[in-house]
C-alpha cells in the first residue's frame, strides 16, 4: 500500500519551516531581491533551527533525516521566497559529492564544518561549459603530494560566502568526461579570486558569481574519494539527490504564486462579482492546483526512491523537468490573474515569476532532463 500521509513528525517539520519563513523570510524577501542582499542572518537562523543540510548523517553532526523530509522543507523555504530557497540549499549541493563518494576523513572534516554552520559552494559550470560538462577546461595537475588547479568557474551560487568549494576538474583530458575528478578546495587557498556578483533576472539574493583558480594548490587528501577520474560518476550520483530538491523548491515557489493569485481573485471584483467566480479565472486557478499537486507527487516519488536505496536517476529527472516547467507556467499565470498589478514589482508574483526561470536552467536544463529521461527509458527496454 502506498501511503501519501505525512507522519506527525513531518507535519511538525513542515509547520516549523512554514512559521520560520513567515517571520524571517517573507517580510524581507522584496528587499533582499531589490538590493541583491545575501540573506546570511536568515540562513544562520534556519541552520540553528535544524532546517538546513538535514540529510547529513548523525555521525557527522547532522540530523540524519530522510530525503522526503528534506523535500518538505525545501518546498516551504522556497514558498517563503525562491531566492532564499536557493541560497539556503547551495551548501547541501556542494556537500552531496562528499556524501556520495568522499572518504571517511573528508566526511568528518567537511561535513562537520557544514553541520557547525559553515557554508560551501558547488563549482562545476564554466563560462563555456554548462550542460556540456565534457567541455570543461579547468585542470588539476598532480605535483608530488598536491594538485595544482587552474581554471574559471561561472554562475556559482553562494561563492562569496563559502568556506570551501566542490570543484570538478580534469586530471586526464584525453579520457573525456571519464578524466574528471572532484576536489574539495578551501576558500582561503592562495590563488582563488572571486568575480563580481552577477546582476541576475531573478533570485537576486543568492550571490551568484564567478570563481577563478590560478595555481591553487590542493593536498592529495582533498581528492574526493581518493580516486582520480571518478568525478563525473560521483557528480551524477549527487544530481540524483539534488534534482528532487530543486523540484521541491519549484513546487514551493509555484504554490506561493498560486496562493497569492487565489487571494487576489477572491477580493478583486469585475462585473459585480469576485473574479474567482468567473470561469476563465477559476479554471486557471484549478489548473495551477493540479499541476502543483502532480509536481509534488513526482518529487516525493523521487525522494522516496532515494530513501529506499534505489537508483533514482529517472525519477529525479521526471521531477525536476516537470516541476521546473510547471513553476514557470504557474507563476506566469499568477501574473496574468493579477493583471496590471501582477506586472508591478510591488506584488510578489512578479518576483516569483522572475525567480521561476532559473529552475529550468540550473542543475541540468529542462532539455537535458528530457535527454536523461529518454536515455533511461531506452535503457529500461
Amino acid at each position: 500500500m502506498v501511503d501519501f500521509n505525512l507522519t506527525e513528525e513531518q507535519i511538525m517539520i513542515r509547520d516549523m519551516a512554514r512559521e520560520f519563513c513567515e517571520v524571517e523570510v517573507t517580510p524581507h524577501a522584496e528587499e533582499w531581491d531589490r538590493n541583491g542582499t545575501y540573506p546570511r542572518d536568515a540562513i544562520t537562523k534556519a541552520h540553528e533551527l535544524g532546517l538546513l543540510n538535514v540529510t547529513i548523517p548523525e555521525e557527522y553532526g547532522g540530523a540524519g533525516m530522510s530525503s522526503v523530509d528534506e523535500m518538505i522543507i525545501c518546498e516551504e523555504l522556497s514558498r517563503g521566497d525562491p531566492g532564499f530557497g536557493t541560497a539556503a540549499y547551495h551548501t547541501m549541493l556542494a556537500s552531496l559529492p562528499i556524501l556520495t563518494g568522499g572518504t571517511e576523513e573528508q566526511k568528518a572534516e567537511y561535513l562537520g564544518r557544514v553541520t557547525a554552520g559553515k557554508l560551501a559552494a558547488y563549482c562545476v559550470t564554466e563560462p563555456d561549459a554548462g550542460s556540456d560538462v565534457q567541455a570543461l577546461k579547468t585542470e588539476a595537475v598532480r605535483d608530488g603530494e598536491e594538485y595544482v588547479i587552474n581554471g574559471s568557474k561561472a554562475w556559482i551560487s553562494g561563492a562569496g560566502y563559502a568556506d570551501w568549494f566542490f570543484v570538478l576538474a580534469y586530471t586526464d583530458k584525453t579520457a573525456g568526461y571519464g578524466g574528471l575528478s572532484g576536489f574539495i578546495v578551501d576558500a582561503d587557498s592562495p590563488g582563488i579570486e572571486l568575480g563580481k556578483k552577477e546582476d541576475n533576472m531573478g533570485q537576486r539574493c543568492s550571490d551568484t558569481r564567478g570563481v577563478n583558480f590560478t595555481d591553487v594548490r590542493v593536498p592529495q587528501s582533498n581528492l574526493i574519494g581518493g580516486i582520480e577520474n571518478g568525478g563525473w560518476m560521483n557528480a551524477m550520483k549527487a544530481f540524483d539527490h539534488s534534482r528532487p530538491a530543486v523540484a521541491a523548491a519549484a513546487v514551493g515557489n509555484a504554490r506561493g504564486a498560486m496562493e497569492e493569485a487565489w487571494g487576489y481573485a477572491m477580493e478583486r471584483k469585475t462585473f459585480g462579482k469576485p473574479i474567482s467566480k468567473h470561469q476563465s479565472i477559476s479554471f486557471m486557478l484549478a489548473d495551477m492546483a493540479t499541476k502543483i499537486e502532480a509536481a509534488r507527487l513526482l518529487t516525493l516519488s523521487a525522494a522516496s526512491a532515494l530513501d529506499s536505496g534505489e537508483r533514482a536517476t529517472l525519477k529525479a529527472a521526471h521531477a525536476k523537468r516537470f516541476a521546473a516547467d510547471m513553476c514557470m507556467e504557474v507563476t506566469t499565470d499568477a501574473v496574468q490573474v493579477l493583471g496590471g498589478y501582477g506586472y508591478s514589482e510591488e506584488y510578489p508574483v512578479a518576483r516569483r515569476m522572475r525567480g521561476a526561470k532559473i529552475y529550468q536552467i540550473f542543475e541540468g536544463t529542462s532539455q537535458i532532463q528530457r535527454m536523461i529521461i529518454s536515455r533511461e527509458m531506452i535503457r529500461g527496454k
